[in-house]
């Protein structure tokens, strides 16, 4: 009998699988993104009456998940692209370091984002200017 393609019952998924979907998913994300962050440039250079209703978006939940998602997917495309780097040097193929640097890209992406977020809520609420 022929062989039967795997599924989704019998697949297993790896973390370098994940991260390497996920890396793409990441792209097409900033490259949508980029719409709002065109928008609030936009809007800031055409003074308050065009920068209030960005404000007013980007300042409800709903704004400011999309804009935290926006910001996890810069940073893991970065940390994520930075490791395809080495790969392309020819280092990190073993499964074993494959895997181990997939987890370490997650953290740091997902420490990145909240690190930013954090610094952005104490610039607003008067905190340490860099």
């Amino acid at each position: 009998p022929r062989p039967l393609s795997p599924h989704l019952q019998i697949y297993h998924w790896s973390v370098t699988m994940v991260t390497s979907i996920t890396h793409r998913i990441t792209g097409v994300a900033l490259y949508v993104g980029i719409v709002f962050i065109a928008w609030w440039l936009v809007a800031a250079s055409m003074g308050p009456e065009a920068y209030g209703p960005f404000l007013a978006v980007a300042g409800n939940p709903i704004g400011q998940i999309v804009l935290f998602g926006f910001t996890w997917a810069a940073a893991y495309h970065l940390v994520n692209g930075i490791r395809h780097l080495t790969w392309d040097l020819g280092y990190g193929f073993l499964p074993r370091t494959a895997m181990w640097t997939g987890v370490v890209v997650v953290a740091l992406s997902i420490i990145r984002a909240v690190g930013i977020f954090v610094w952005a809520y104490m610039v607003r609420m008067g905190g340490p200017h860099p």
